[in-house]
């Protein structure tokens, strides 16, 4: 299994961290471990897809994440991207966008990954030799743990997408709960870490105030159920 420096150890009280942030859950339990740590983040970087102006894979509106980013009180980031993106256009957006935050005096980057060793292999391989030295704060947390800790923090989110190969569709929309987690079915993982949902964070003590949100249509799209915030 791969290690990882002690957050202490990864970066100092006042260094600044680059926070890659989805706007779910995960992302959002990763900047409140960092906080809580004493930790300095200094921005967030999102994956936008083009054309739909939407969070990729989560499909939430920019203008709901910019929302978000102002009621947490940081600094946001654009990584903007086509449809159906390759590989090496992700890469080579991605690494632009990282040279950037390097300008600035970033050192050091945080993911909110969980357990998925070749996902965490991917990004140690791709920020190999650069400036960049990337940290997982959640790392081998125990995913229902989490998921409660999420829960009892007053954490407030909504799932937007859902994979209906891994989860039933009537799943979009649905609130991340304590009866959310008591209902979910054998093989699912409570985080969605194997990729069967992805959520929106619209409030808790990471924010400075709630951003106001109401569940609009629930579409399929490109396999995936989508469920639309307005």
């Amino acid at each position: 299994m791969t290690t990882q420096p002690n957050i202490a150890e990864a970066a100092a009280p006042g260094e600044p961290i680059l926070l890659c942030w989805s706007g779910g859950k995960d992302s959002a339990m990763t900047l409140y471990t960092l906080q809580r740590a004493g930790r300095r983040v200094a921005a967030l970087l999102t994956t936008v897809t083009e054309t739909y102006d939407r969070i990729s894979m989560h499909g939430v509106r920019r203008e709901l994440l910019e929302r978000q980013a102002a009621a947490i009180g940081l600094p946001l980031a654009l990584v903007r991207i086509p449809p159906s993106c390759v590989n090496e256009i992700y890469e080579s957006r991605m690494r632009a966008a990282l040279d950037v935050q390097i300008s600035r005096g970033i050192r050091t980057v945080a993911f909110g990954d969980i357990f998925l060793e070749d996902v965490r292999r991917y990004r140690e391989q791709k920020l190999a030799g650069c400036a960049l030295q990337p940290i997982f704060p959640l790392w081998q947390r125990d995913s229902e743990d989490l998921f409660s800790a999420f829960v009892a923090l007053g954490f407030r989110s909504v799932i937007v997408c859902v994979d209906p190969r891994k989860l039933d569709p009537s799943y979009a929309g649905r609130e991340l709960d304590a009866a959310f987690l008591r209902h979910l079915p054998p093989g699912v993982d409570p985080c969605g870490e194997n990729g069967e949902f992805h959520s929106f964070v619209y409030d808790g003590p990471i924010f400075q105030q709630p951003v106001l949100i109401r569940r609009g249509e629930v579409v399929e799209r490109d396999g995936f159920v989508f469920c639309d915030l307005l």
